[in-house]
């Protein structure tokens, strides 16, 4: 289906519903257990299929938070949309009395768990890997907008067959945190899903697990009553590793008849939507399928390093969380890094294996995984999955190339000097920097160590730590292209597109959503203004109250320097 880009903002409900186009219902198997309503909402396995059509659950009493208005405007979609009762209605989960050609029941998609290339089955409650998958997420549109295809799902949208016995939502907190980072990201020049409303209930409530006030805990210690919430995330598709990891794993064991058909028809799948143009679809499968693993790598490499460039930590990079389109993909524990660690980790259940500077190898995990999900096609072509082998065994060059790549142009450098950035790390560990201070202050490219020191969280009368702060300065102002006053401002510009001013550190969040949880919603707006503007200089009052380094007080505060899970 085509549709031309339209110049006129789409106003009503009716007028979006004619932009459906719902490629996925009508490419893959649905699971033939799925009742045919959509109200399967007790735990089940699900045997095969590629997805089970699952009717919304929507939250009582929705009211309006916020909405992407740069997103919108993209879409093409009027402002007044997202507080229309019919849009409204059907975006805080109502699916009932909607316009044709939208359909009256959503879909979620079951997949498979592999946590640091090792795959698990007794995450799923029957030990057999058939009922892990989206236990709250339910997609409800997909269609094409502004000449670009796009699938938008709920957060918090209800219980579905994968939701292991939870309640099926989101609350207010956790939405607000994922609503505002991937428009964050996104402005940042990071691949990411994007946000397109978020909707709370003024009545409905549910308890999770959290911390005392001023905690240091890194356990949850209370359990607290929240309001539920559903925000709609949106990207090209919502096809995860872990999602064709199931089909790989049930091709190869020969789960049921079906199991190569399905894995088949996925792949063809993935590549239609997300792989088009680097893959050549006359060519046999078994040719794609190799097309498909070396290009998958070139975007997960890139994103990881992106990841790391700007400072953040995606806490649970597991395979169900890595998008085979390769952006980030579920805003869950994550984190901005404040003081630069190696080893940071925003979630107290991820370990060192996540951390900061762990996911290059995180990725590698990923991928290694996606390559094996891919084997069993390829099992009849010896020369296919030696070509397969060879594009997973050049990874890790290719993710050390982005990242090499990265320090170099965050640093100014033409070529990447390893004495000098390994000198810069031990420097930046033992002074205990602010990571995203500390290289926005270096893209002034300062004649002396006043400007970096204001990103210094400790040691900043260390007159020998100081002394080699110096050192080290003068050898990169050696090291950079800036012998003029004009190369000198050329450079800075350039790595002020590199290093952002401002990123959304959690203790900028927590007072967002604490407000939102009393029907304040005004410091939302304000945090999407700055947070989607990151690398410009902005007013004066803005800068104070942004960009600073985190207060002392709230270091190893529970809820704030780390997180037990997402909500």
């Amino acid at each position: 289906m085509t549709q031309e880009m339209h110049t006129t903002p789409i106003e009503s409900l009716e007028a979006f519903a004619k932009h459906a186009d719902y490629l996925l219902l009508e490419t893959l198997q649905p699971d033939p257990q799925a009742s045919e309503e959509g109200r399967d909402y007790d735990p089940r396995q699900v045997f095969s299929g590629h997805y089970v059509p699952v009717k919304p659950t929507p939250i009582t009493n929705p009211v309006y938070v916020s909405h992407s208005r740069q997103f919108f405007k993209e879409l093409g979609l009027s402002d007044a949309l997202a507080t229309s009762e019919p849009f409204m209605r059907m975006f805080s989960g109502d699916a009932s009395d909607l316009p044709k050609p939208l359909r009256a029941h959503g879909w979620a998609t079951g997949y498979a768990l592999s946590i640091y290339g090792t795959e698990l089955y007794e995450q799923c409650p029957f030990g057999t890997g058939n009922g892990y998958g989206d236990g709250r997420a339910i997609s409800i549109y997909e269609g094409v907008l502004n000449g670009k295809r796009w699938e938008m799902q709920l957060k918090g949208g209800g219980r579905t067959p994968y939701c292991r016995g939870a309640d099926g939502r989101a609350v207010l907190r956790s939405s607000v945190r994922e609503f505002l980072a991937q428009e964050h990201m996104h402005a940042l020049g990071v691949p990411t899903t994007r946000s397109l409303t978020l909707y709370t209930s003024t009545t409905e409530t549910v308890r999770r697990p959290w911390f005392n006030e001023g905690s240091h805990s890194r356990d949850p210690e209370v359990m607290i009553e929240e309001p539920v919430a559903i925000t709609t995330r949106v990207a090209s598709s919502f096809l995860r590793v872990g999602q064709l990891e199931l089909f790989g794993r049930r091709a190869r064991k020969k789960e049921h008849p079906q199991a190569m058909e399905e894995l088949e028809e996925m792949v063809r799948y993935i590549i239609t939507r997300e792989y088009s143009e680097e893959v050549d679809t006359s060519q046999p499968l078994t040719v794609q399928a190799v097309q498909l693993a070396r290009a998958f790598g070139k975007r997960l490499s890139a994103l990881v390093a992106n990841w790391i460039r700007v400072g953040y930590c995606q806490g649970n990079f597991n395979s169900d969380n890595c998008a085979v389109g390769g952006f980030t993909l579920d805003y869950g524990p994550f984190g901005f890094m404040d003081a630069f660690d190696p080893y940071y980790q925003p979630w107290t259940g991820g370990g060192r294996h996540f951390s900061f500077l762990n996911q290059p190898k995180a990725a590698e995990q990923n991928f290694k995984m996606f390559v094996l999900a891919l084997r069993p096609l390829l099992q009849h072509d010896s020369e296919a999955l030696k070509r397969l082998d060879e594009v997973q065994k050049a990874f890790p060059l290719l993710m050390q190339a982005q990242m090499i790549q990265m320090w170099a142009s965050k640093l100014g450098l033409q070529q990447f000097d390893a004495e000098l950035f390994n000198d810069l790390m031990r420097l930046m560990m033992e002074t205990t920097v602010d990571y995203t201070i500390f290289f926005r202050e270096l893209s002034h490219i300062p004649d002396d160590i006043t400007p970096l020191t204001r990103s210094f969280y400790a040691n900043a009368d260390n007159e020998a730590l100081l002394k080699r702060w110096r050192v080290w300065l003068e050898t990169w102002r050696s090291a950079i292209d800036a012998d003029t006053p004009e190369s000198r401002t050329a450079l800075s510009a350039q790595m002020k597109k590199t290093n952002p001013k401002y990123t959304l550190r959690e203790w900028i969040l927590v007072p967002a959503y604490k407000a939102a949880q009393r029907g304040d919603y005004s410091l939302i707006e304000e945090i999407m203004e700055v947070m989607t503007d990151p690398y410009e200089e902005q007013p004066e009052a803005v800068e104070g109250k942004y960009y600073r380094k985190k207060p002392a007080d709230l270091f190893d505060i529970a809820g704030v320097s780390h997180v037990s899970c997402s909500s």
